[in-house]
């Protein structure tokens, strides 16, 4: 059996208690992906090479291997090529970390974070127009605890952009909320990132409403049992609204709700208010204006809106015929 130096499952644990925890300090999500991509791929390397998990050395893990690997990701388990790439990154990073401590493996590391990415085409990022926007809003019943608690919930997303992770994290604390000047909101975006966006008064008003008397380091939005709820929970509860606003607003039947995408819908009716690209970009937390520039190219109202400034006008005047020039004639006769 190889020594200990040579098995992956030393390393494995050092890479995910260490290297992410201690080292990198990457958000929770962050290292569940990474997490779930080893769970995902020592099985698969177990059954390849015939051997028991806690038999794999790390050169078990070869390039040759990684690409049947990411193979099954898309055939067997219908992944994307986005997820795909998620996966891909990951081993990379792993790759990286024992090359970096392990001298004896910097071939194989080399080897292994040569697998390309695969090239994909970038798909149109799904948003609401406002009237569908609006039918999701006005969907809870507002005349019970639960429909308000949802209301403000689904107000706030559309307010701020936040993402599932942010509003489900949300703390008490995180607002300040005043009766006649602007309200704002503190939010921990991805790599810990804070950032600070503004409320409508009327966000302000469901959000005070909510809270209540409760203390500053209680969640803001709980489930019926008074535990913090879930960004599965969001998930599923954006999933039903969007179901009943569909009986007034059948334009939903046509698209893919979910929290990005009220957060796309967010940066898209910024962008028809006239809001500069680079506040987009601080609202929604984007590390690059590379990332929010999307939006300006996949709305088409704005697209239309210059498309209509460009138009021209054809000229109905006759125009000079060279027949009827006497001196092009004469210049003409004299060749």
């Amino acid at each position: 059996m190889p020594s200990a130096s040579l098995l992956i499952g030393p390393w494995v644990k050092r890479f995910l208690l260490e290297h992410l925890v201690a080292e990198r300090n990457l958000a929770s999500n962050t290292q569940k992906s990474y997490r779930d991509t080893l769970v995902l791929l020592l099985p698969f390397a177990s059954a390849q090479k015939r051997k028991a998990i806690e038999s794999i050395a790390v050169r078990d893990l070869s390039a040759d291997l990684l690409k049947r690997f990411l193979n099954h990701l898309e055939a067997a388990r219908s992944c994307s090529i986005r997820t795909r790439n998620q996966r891909l990154a990951a081993v990379h990073a792993l790759a990286r970390f024992i090359a970096e401590r392990s001298p004896e493996h910097i071939e194989w590391s080399g080897q292994v974070r040569a697998v390309p990415f695969k090239r994909h085409g970038r798909t149109e990022l799904p948003y609401l127009d406002k009237p569908e926007m609006d039918a999701i809003l006005a969907a809870p019943d507002r005349t019970t605890m639960r429909g308000q608690r949802d209301h403000a919930l689904l107000l706030f997303m559309y307010n701020s952009g936040a993402r599932a992770s942010e509003v489900a994290a949300l703390q008490i604390a995180d607002l300040n909320l005043r009766s006649r000047e602007m309200s704002d909101v503190r939010l921990a975006g991805k790599g810990r990132k804070t950032r600070r966006c503004p409320l409508w008064p009327s966000t302000a008003a469901e959000l005070l409403h909510l809270i209540g008397p409760r203390s500053p380091d209680q969640a803001v939005f709980v489930n019926r049992l008074g535990q913090t709820i879930t960004r599965h929970g969001i998930h599923w509860l954006l999933r039903r609204y969007a179901k009943t606003a569909s009986l007034s607003c059948p334009s939903l039947l046509r698209k893919r709700v979910s929290p990005h995408t009220i957060r796309h819908t967010t940066a898209t009716h910024l962008l028809r208010a006239g809001v500069d690209i680079n506040t987009i970009r601080a609202w929604l937390g984007h590390v690059s204006i590379d990332t929010t520039n999307i939006y300006a190219e996949v709305d088409l109202e704005r697209k239309a809106q210059a498309l209509a400034h460009c138009t021209f006008k054809e000229s109905r005047a006759r125009q000079k015929r060279w027949k009827d020039d006497p001196a092009l004639l004469t210049f003409l006769r004299s060749l």
